[in-house]
């Protein structure tokens, strides 16, 4: 994907829910907020593991549902290697 900045941007607005990841080796932790800054709830944390991804998962589509938000941009921050379990091969599905 070759996005210009701004093509970046236009992806994000009103029904979009912003889920940031900061990766670490045992634990990450994410913040959910809306298209203009404005956090929800509070800070996620999750295991590094199958069980804490699929938690994530399910927190996140529960503050898109509760907030009415139609799509999920998650951005990582790509930390040495910790990131790539993380890595979607194939189109999301949120569902």
């Amino acid at each position: 994907m070759n996005y210009t900045q701004n093509e970046k941007i236009k992806q994000v607005d009103e029904k979009t829910l912003v889920v940031g990841v900061d990766i670490a080796k045992k634990t990450h932790y994410a913040r959910t907020f809306d298209n203009r800054g404005i956090e929800y709830g509070k800070v996620i944390k999750f295991k590094s593991n199958r069980d804490g991804f699929e938690d994530f998962k399910k927190q996140i589509k529960e503050i898109a549902k509760k907030e009415g938000k139609e799509k999920i941009i998650i951005g990582i921050e790509p930390t040495g290697h910790y990131w790539c379990i993380l890595q979607v091969k194939n189109k999301p599905n949120y569902n």
